[in-house]
């Protein structure tokens, strides 16, 4: 038998003093947990289930054999670690409260505007602007369509199609996430201005990319997906979604430093959509404290998805802004750092009013004792 242990957060508090201290701060963020499950599995067969409050979890953790405490043990520690702000070129992105990464596809294909700004240097421009200037903390640009069924971009074709955005947003002074799997589309882009990679293969379709990252010490989202390949959607069927999902990032954080990746430079993604069926994407997003205990400040892209049309009368794209910010403020409640998105506006407004109770509820002690 080789047993693993994992350690989720099950429910939160609004403040600590709701619970009268017994809540940990997630992941440096404004939500508290205050109720875990200890897990132990093999595979998907669960074990042990254990439910603990802050105040029980070292005796709990300590009941646990050899390996799987101390592995429990740095996944407790990992819960509660505040991460230190990505520094951006000149723009420091704190990580204490959810920031907003706008997407700007720069691709003929993408499912949701695809071809609107490809080769349209001025509406690239103006949408990249719009975004920042609605309160984007990032603006991520993309190449290549990674939706399912996407035909492979060229590394040439696609640094034609990132390089000119990469300037005139570097030219505004944003903070720019560069979002490909190649090392010569990200070597180009980091000397056009990008300041960070966000690499849907996790480092893994290009052999070039761990030691880029680590030469240039640029910030790396690592994500989620089943396919090795060309086609990063392949191969998606689970035992337990949520647990695969957990190792795989896990091994590919460990990997990425192995390879020189400052662990501090490292945020993870599920990934959402990719190679996941509807409910393999609704257990993922209601297990995002989980992800924390691996360590690492957390992306979701949920925006616009095609699990929205799938909840919603199969809604079109253009119709899913109520199902994105639905699935954004779910994360932004289990302390998720950065939300990339389309509608850069509403889901700063919705992080605003989320930002506002949080503040209240962590500033009101009526009912409290002194």
């Amino acid at each position: 038998m080789s047993a693993s242990v994992t350690i989720q957060p099950v429910a939160t508090a609004l403040s600590p003093q709701a619970e009268n201290g017994d809540a940990i701060r997630l992941g440096g963020s404004l939500v508290y947990a205050s109720r875990f499950a200890l897990i132990v599995r093999d595979g998907a067969k669960v074990l042990e289930r254990r439910l603990f409050s802050v105040r029980e979890a070292m005796a709990v953790i300590g009941s646990l054999d050899g390996l799987l405490e101390r592995e429990a043990e740095a996944q407790w520690t990992n819960l509660a670690k505040a991460h230190a702000p990505l520094q951006l070129g000149d723009r420091m992105i704190r990580l204490d409260q959810p920031q907003i990464m706008g997407i700007l596809n720069v691709t003929p294909d993408s499912f949701s505007d695809g071809g609107e700004f490809l080769d349209k240097p001025d509406e690239g421009r103006a949408h990249a602007a719009e975004m920042i200037e609605a309160g984007a903390a990032i603006i991520d640009i993309g190449g290549e369509s990674t939706r399912p069924g996407a035909a492979v971009t060229w590394e040439g074709d696609e640094k034609d199609r990132v390089l000119p955005a990469i300037e005139y947003c570097a030219a505004m002074g944003a903070a720019i996430s560069l979002d490909t799997r190649r090392a010569g589309v990200l070597e180009a882009g980091l000397a056009a201005g990008a300041h960070m990679a966000n690499d849907v293969s996790a480092l893994r379709y290009d052999d070039r990319m761990r030691e880029l990252v680590a030469a240039s010490a640029c910030p790396v989202v690592l994500m989620h997906a089943p396919g090795t390949g060309d086609d990063l959607h392949e191969g998606g069927t689970y035992d337990d979604v949520v647990s695969e999902v957990f190792d795989f990032l896990k091994l590919a954080r460990d990997r990425a430093i192995v390879s020189g990746v400052a662990e501090e430079r490292i945020l993870l993604d599920p990934g959402l959509g990719f190679g996941k069926s509807l409910s393999d994407n609704l257990a993922l997003i209601n297990a995002l404290p989980l992800f924390h205990a691996l360590g690492s400040p957390l992306l979701v892209g949920a925006s616009r998805k095609r699990m929205i049309g799938a909840l919603s009368s199969e809604e079109p794209v253009e119709k899913r802004l109520g199902g994105s910010i639905a699935l954004a403020m779910r994360a932004m409640d289990a302390g998720v750092q950065l939300l990339r998105v389309h509608d850069v506006a509403q889901s700063v407004q919705a992080r605003n009013v989320w930002r506002g109770l949080r503040d209240a509820a962590l500033t009101d002690f009526r009912g409290y004792p002194e």
